[in-house]
């Protein structure tokens, strides 16, 4: 529909137009521009799935056409955005009409604005004051539900608001949607419900690790992923992506013959409660509502502040007048209703440039590449670098130097580019070339069969020594207090630590000569230092940073020995026979310990004072859980998880690293995810909460 040329015109118009901060055009040859502008980006948000610019950048420039239009009416034209609801159809499922068009709504970005829709609403009523319902704004792909006689016979995607696609076999497929529900016992024949399709953040993190390992890009984020699911031809795939819904409202519905209407429809929450009696999820739990519009803004801020705590995306709060009789009186545009107002949250994609890309060596040899953007705000940070994973991800977006890129920060405020914008690219962009040898010590690079990342397998490289380092002193590992990233950098840098070893062989004196360093912070230093030579075993087997050894692997091996040197005598056979050891983790440490660097390494350690004996090795201690298996998922309501795990292992339990056929127990907190689902299906394994635990452990 739209040529290249044409493409990359309108969108740099579009960047000019949001850079350019004016209030109101003043010509109908710019407004013409700016309604071909919103033309193609509606095209490619709602044909094409798409999109070129982020939502926000979107809103900023409807607001801009709106009061364009405001101050000069005579240059509205029948076909402009403001207008109409939306565009065509995709094609690829059956169109069917809504009961009721699913319109957009208005939105808002400050408490001015919600003030000023209060304003108008007061006046249109002639009222003084007015309830509102206030709930998130769920971040995900919208849907409209019909049952008749109870039952689920249809289901749609938003399309243009007016007619959407039928996905009744995928909505079928979303446990959080009764396939019946009794409106009848309301009186009711017929409803016509509205809702958001969502991938819980614990899951969307699952199914992109999956993906990866398989070798495949990830998912973009939630919402895509979700919208994506939708339009998904094979009901297995959809399933298997655990959708959620929520539903917020009821748009139609047919009475019984012979029955009047129920109380719970004359307000908006009264609607939202009925759905949560009839087994939907709604929320219920999340709305309030408030007789001020102060109450309102005050709310909108608090869900802000603690939006990236929620388990699923949300990019805003929906404000709905609460009487249903208003709002009809009140009544609606051809774009939005009159009642109801989208306050939006601070915007979390933006476009920027792909200026260069960085490439970066980890403690195991891995090479990431990193690009670095033109800075852009995004969610209240500015963002500047953002990590590419691999080279195969470099090729799936298609990414070259000097594109136009989409980029997102998520829930988790990690940023990511979504896409890059190859139809925007005027042939001056350079294509990225992934090294063939390594950046820091210029050894050549390596890549396993089946794995996706180039490494270099030069273990004297300085960017693995120094990360190796850091590694080593981290919380997880040897606990060293006030020993952070930064200082481990600074004294590389002076040539005053250059191994693991050189950490026990610091001299406290030139230290001193640094400023920032006084007597007491290096006293503090080196008690943390001399400290740490007494951690348990499994802390230091974690520290060495041995690949694939996590801290549940190192506490097994800790299990099975005296003395660290012992595991060099293990082979590969043995170590797989351990609890949770694959043969990948058994090759690794094997050629660990077969590596004589390695061996030196440690021999100097011990040297240096560094506890090698496996001074708290469990034997049988006759503890409340001896010889029973462990697991923790969640948020537990009282225990840090390590604190959980100690007093299950300080009791003779063992803790796994995850579900299976040897695991007894599932201790479950707030948000539990995969774990969790799995475990219920496996009848052997019992489900426990934090405080049932506890009871096993007193």
């Amino acid at each position: 529909m739209y040529s290249k040329e044409q493409t990359i015109a309108l969108q740099q118009q579009s960047q000019n137009f949001l850079k350019s901060g004016v209030e109101v055009l003043t010509s109908k040859d710019e407004i013409e521009v700016l309604r071909n502008i919103l033309h193609l980006h509606e095209y490619r948000y709602y044909i094409l799935n798409d999109p070129l610019i982020a939502d926000g950048e979107y809103d900023q420039l409807f607001k801009l056409l709106e009061r364009t239009e405001t101050a000069y009416p005579d240059w509205i034209t029948k076909d402009s955005p403001t207008q109409r609801v939306g565009k065509n159809i995709t094609g690829n499922f059956a169109t069917v009409q809504h009961l009721v068009p699913m319109l957009s709504l208005d939105n808002s970005y400050n408490s001015e604005d919600l003030k000023d829709f209060d304003r108008k609403a007061k006046q249109a009523a002639k009222l003084d004051e007015i309830t509102y319902c206030v709930e998130p704004k769920f971040d995900g792909g919208s849907i409209s539900l019909i049952y008749e006689n109870d039952f689920l016979v249809r289901g749609a995607t938003r399309g243009n608001g007016v007619a959407g696609d039928d996905i009744t076999s995928n909505v079928k497929q979303i446990r959080t949607l009764p396939l019946s529900a009794a409106f009848s016992k309301y009186g009711l024949q017929q409803v016509e419900i509205r809702g958001e399709v969502l991938i819980n953040k614990n899951n969307f993190k699952k199914y992109n690790e999956e993906l990866i390992e398989k070798g495949f890009a990830p998912l973009a984020n939630p919402r895509n992923a979700a919208a994506g699911t939708l339009r998904i031809k094979d009901a297995a795939e959809v399933r298997r992506r655990k959708l959620e819904a929520f539903v917020y409202h009821i748009s139609d519905y047919t009475l019984l013959p012979g029955a009047t209407l129920p109380e719970e429809l004359k307000t908006h929450d009264g609607s939202l409660k009925l759905l949560w009696e009839l087994g939907f999820r709604s929320p219920q739990k999340e709305k309030e509502v408030f007789n001020n519009i102060d109450g309102v803004i005050n709310y909108c801020n608090e869900f802000e502040e603690k939006r990236d705590t929620l388990p699923y995306e949300i990019d805003g709060m929906v404000i709905k007048v609460n009487e249903v009789a208003l709002q009809e009186r009140l009544g609606m545009t051809s774009h939005h209703p009159r009642w109801a107002i989208a306050y939006k949250f601070k915007a979390r994609q933006a476009t920027s440039k792909l200026l260069n890309v960085e490439f970066q060596v980890g403690r195991t040899g891995s090479v990431t590449p990193v690009a670095k953007i033109e800075p852009v705000f995004i969610g209240g940070v500015t963002v500047s670098s953002i990590s590419l994973f691999n080279e195969d991800i470099i090729k799936e977006k298609d990414l070259k130097m000097g594109d136009t890129v989409l980029v997102e920060r998520a829930g988790d405020v990690i940023p990511y580019i979504v896409k890059s914008q190859a139809e925007l690219r005027t042939g001056s962009e350079k294509a990225i070339e992934f090294p063939k040898n390594c950046p820091v010590c210029n050894s050549g690079l390596f890549k396993e069969d089946g794995e996706a990342v180039w490494r270099c397998i030069n273990i004297e490289c300085p960017a693995q020594v120094v990360e190796r380092m850091v590694h080593f002193v981290s919380k997880d590992a040897m606990d060293i207090r006030g020993f952070g990233e930064a200082i481990v950098r600074k004294f590389y840098e002076l040539d005053w630590l250059k191994d693991i070893p050189g950490i026990y062989k610091l001299d406290y004196e030139k230290i001193g000569s640094l400023e920032g360093f006084g007597k007491k912070s290096i006293d503090n230093l080196q008690q943390a230092i001399e400290q740490s030579k007494q951690q348990p075993l499994h802390r230091l087997i974690f520290g060495l940073g041995i690949r694939f050894v996590g801290e549940t692997t190192a506490k097994v091996l800790t299990q099975r020995i005296n003395y660290l040197m012992e595991l060099k005598e293990f082979t590969q056979e043995q170590l797989q026979a351990l609890e949770d050891v694959g043969p990948k983790v058994a090759g690794s440490i094997v050629h660990f310990f077969t590596n004589e660097s390695n061996i030196e390494m440690l021999h100097e350690l011990e040297s240096l004072g560094v506890q090698m004996q496996n001074t708290n090795k469990q034997l049988s201690t006759g503890g409340n859980l001896e010889g029973q298996t462990f697991l923790f998922t969640g948020t537990l309501p009282t225990l840090k998880r390590s604190d959980a795990e100690a007093m299950a292992e300080a009791q003779g339990g063992k803790i796994l690293s995850g579900v299976s056929a040897k695991l007894n127990y599932l201790v479950v907190g707030a948000d539990a995810g995969s774990k969790l689902e799995k475990a219920k299906k496996l009848n052997t394994v019992k489900i426990i909460s934090e405080e049932e635990f506890l009871k096993m452990v007193m």
